[in-house]
Formats: C-alpha cells, sequence, structure tokens
C-alpha cells in the first residue's frame, strides 16, 4: 500500500510516525511565531501560530517498523506500508457429504 499525506510548510523533523500493536499513527505539529518591526525597532505585527494533526490506520500486528519505508519531499510524505497477512495454508480439498 502507498500512503501519501499533504503536509505544506512542515518538515520531517515537524512529523512524527509510530507504530503500536498494528496501528501506524502519523502525527504533525508546527509553532511558528512571526514578528515585523519597522526602521526604529518598535513592533508592527506580532503573529503566533500553533497547530497539531494526527491520523492513524490499522496496517496489521505482523509489519514492524523496518517494513514501512517513509519519504517527505516537497511537503508530500510518502509511506509504503507492505500487505503482510497470515499465510496461507496451501489448497485443500473439502469433502462433500451426502
Amino acid at each position: 500500500f502507498t500512503i501519501d499525506v499533504d503536509l505544506p510548510g512542515l518538515k520531517k523533523e515537524d512529523v512524527e510516525l509510530t507504530l503500536e500493536k498494528g496501528v501506524l499513527t502519523i502525527a504533525a505539529g508546527k509553532n511558528q511565531n512571526k514578528e515585523e518591526k519597522d526602521e526604529n525597532g518598535k513592533v508592527i505585527r506580532r503573529e503566533r501560530y500553533t497547530g497539531k494533526m494526527s491520523r492513524s490506520f490499522y496496517v496489521g500486528e505482523n509489519l514492524t517498523e523496518a517494513d514501512i519505508a517513509a519519504r517527505m519531499e516537497n511537503g508530500v510524505l510518502s509511506l509504503t506500508v507492505p500487505k503482510k497477512g497470515p499465510a496461507l495454508p496451501e489448497k485443500k480439498t473439502i469433502a462433500i457429504t451426502d
């Protein structure tokens, strides 16, 4: 499976990926403070922004963190998650009774 998450304005340091009991959690947050001053050093405008997001996906309890590949490029987080299910038994024949 491929999971693409748009995270504009965030860096890879702002994103945390965790895998616990088969649940992959993507958490991202950003704290930003901007201050604009005039030529005398007097504050004209001050802005503060804080934002957090979190999404969780069940990927199966058979996966480990080594199985999942993550890449962040141009504000898009791309995750590659293999589809690992329980091993299927070989083909078995079922007898039909009267």
